[in-house]
C-alpha cells in the first residue's frame, strides 16, 4: 500500500508540473496582448522556464540525497504554484520573467525525485510503475492547460493563474502530508546495480535517450506542415496532433509493462523500428490513411521513454538514483530544446520531407546501441 501511494502523488506530481510546463502555450497569446511582446520574447519566456528547469534539476537531484526527498518534492512544487501566483500579480515583463524562471526552479524538483522515489518504492518490479508515472505527465499536459482555457471564458487571466497557484499549493500539501518517506538507498541492492553502469550502460541509456527524443521534436516540428500539405485545414492539423499526443499517453503507459515482459531489447527495437515504419508512413500515405496512422504514430514516438526511463535504476547505485534520473531528464529536456533547431536547418537545406526522412533514419540508428545496452544490463534482463 506505501509503494501504491507513492506512485499516487509521484503521479499526481508528474501531473501538475508538466500541466504547469505545457500551461504556458495557452498563457502565451494572452501575455503578448498584456505586455506588447514580439514572438522572439514570447520563444523566450518559454525557454527561461524550460531552461532553469533543466538546469536546477541536478541540484534538486544531489539535495534529494541528503534530505528526505518528500519534503524536497513538496516545497518544489509549493515554489512551482508561487511562481503562477507571482506571475498572476505583476504588471511588468521583468516580474513575469522571475516568475516563470521561480516556477521552473521549483518544477526541477519533480522528475528526479519522483522517479527516484516510485523506484524505491518499487524496487526491482520498478520498470511498470515508472511507466505508468511517466504517462501521468501526459494527463496533466492535457489536463490543466486545457482546464486554464475553461477558465480563461469565465475569468481574467490573473484569477485563472491564482486558481491554478492553488491547486499546485493542495497537491504540495498532499505530497508533505500522504507521501510516504522516500526510501534511502539499501546497500545490498547498490552492489547488484553497479556491473551496468561501471561498463558504461547508463551512458548508452543517455544517449539512446537523446536521439529519441531529438527523433520526436523533429518530427513534430514538421508534422503541422505535412499535414497541411496533404490538403489539412487548420482545425484538422491540431485534431491531428491531439491524435498523436493520444497515442503517445497510450505508448508510455504501454510500453513501460511491455518492456518488463518482453525486455528491453525487444521493446526498444520494436517501438524504433515501428517509429521508422511510421514516419515513412506519414511520407507516403494519402491524408485520411494517415489519420488513421497518427495514434499509432504517438505509441511508437513516446513508447521508448517509459523503457528507457524505467532502465535507469538498473544501471545506477542505488544511493545516487536521483543524481541519475536528473542527469538522464537534463539530457532528455536538453535533446527537446536543441534538435528542432537542428533539424530545422536541416529542412531549410533539404526540406520539410528529406528532414523528416532523416529522423527515421536516427531512428534506426538507436538499434546497435539498444544492443549494446542489453549486454550490459544486469542478467536476467537483456531480451526477456
Amino acid at each position: 500500500m506505501s509503494a501504491r501511494h507513492t506512485l499516487a502523488l509521484a503521479g499526481t506530481a508528474h501531473a501538475l508540473h508538466d500541466g504547469y510546463t505545457d500551461l504556458i502555450y495557452v498563457l502565451l497569446p494572452v501575455w503578448q496582448t498584456e505586455f506588447a511582446l514580439g514572438y522572439g520574447m514570447l520563444a523566450a519566456l518559454r525557454g527561461l522556464y524550460a531552461g532553469v528547469m533543466a538546469l536546477l534539476q541536478l541540484p534538486s537531484g544531489w539535495l534529494a540525497e541528503k534530505i528526505d526527498g518528500r519534503i524536497i518534492l513538496a516545497a518544489g512544487t509549493l515554489l512551482a504554484a508561487a511562481g503562477y501566483a507571482l506571475a498572476g500579480v505583476t504588471g511588468s515583463l521583468v516580474g513575469l520573467s522571475a516568475a516563470l524562471a521561480l516556477s521552473g526552479a521549483g518544477s526541477s524538483t519533480q522528475h528526479p525525485i519522483a522517479s527516484a522515489a516510485v523506484s524505491r518504492a518499487y524496487g526491482d518490479s520498478a520498470r511498470g510503475p515508472l511507466g505508468t508515472y511517466n504517462f501521468t505527465g501526459d494527463l496533466g499536459k492535457a489536463a490543466i492547460p486545457a482546464l486554464t482555457s475553461l477558465l480563461l471564458t469565465l475569468m481574467p487571466w490573473r484569477g485563472a493563474l491564482w486558481l491554478m497557484a492553488v491547486l499546485g499549493a493542495a497537491v504540495a500539501a498532499a505530497i508533505l502530508l500522504l507521501m510516504p518517506p522516500v526510501v534511502r538507498a539499501n546497500p545490498s541492492r547498490q552492489v547488484q546495480k553497479r556491473a551496468g553502469r561501471d561498463r558504461g550502460g547508463f551512458w548508452v541509456l543517455f544517449a539512446i535517450g537523446v536521439l529519441d527524443t531529438g527523433v520526436r521534436m523533429g518530427l513534430l516540428t514538421f508534422l503541422p506542415f505535412i499535414l497541411a500539405e496533404k490538403g489539412a485545414s487548420l482545425p484538422m492539423v491540431g485534431i491531428a496532433l491531439a491524435m498523436v499526443f493520444l497515442g503517445g499517453a497510450a505508448g508510455k503507459f504501454f510500453c513501460g509493462w511491455l518492456g518488463s515482459r518482453v525486455g528491453v531489447l525487444m521493446t526498444v527495437l520494436a517501438t524504433e523500428g515501428g517509429t521508422a515504419a511510421c514516419i515513412v508512413g506519414v511520407l507516403v500515405l494519402p491524408l485520411v490513411p494517415l489519420f488513421i496512422l497518427l495514434p499509432l504514430l504517438g505509441l511508437m514516438l513516446n513508447g521508448t521513454s517509459s523503457v528507457l526511463y524505467g532502465t535507469v535504476p538498473e544501471l545506477t547505485p542505488a544511493d545516487k538514483a536521483e543524481r541519475a534520473f536528473a542527469l538522464f531528464y537534463t539530457g532528455t529536456i536538453g535533446s527537446g530544446a536543441i534538435s528542432p533547431i537542428f533539424y530545422g536547418v536541416l529542412g531549410d537545406w533539404l526540406g520539410a520531407y528529406w528532414a523528416t526522412a532523416a529522423t527515421a533514419v536516427v531512428a534506426l540508428s538507436i538499434y546497435p546501441l539498444a544492443f549494446a545496452l542489453a549486454s550490459r544490463l544486469a542478467d536476467g534482463r537483456k531480451a526477456a
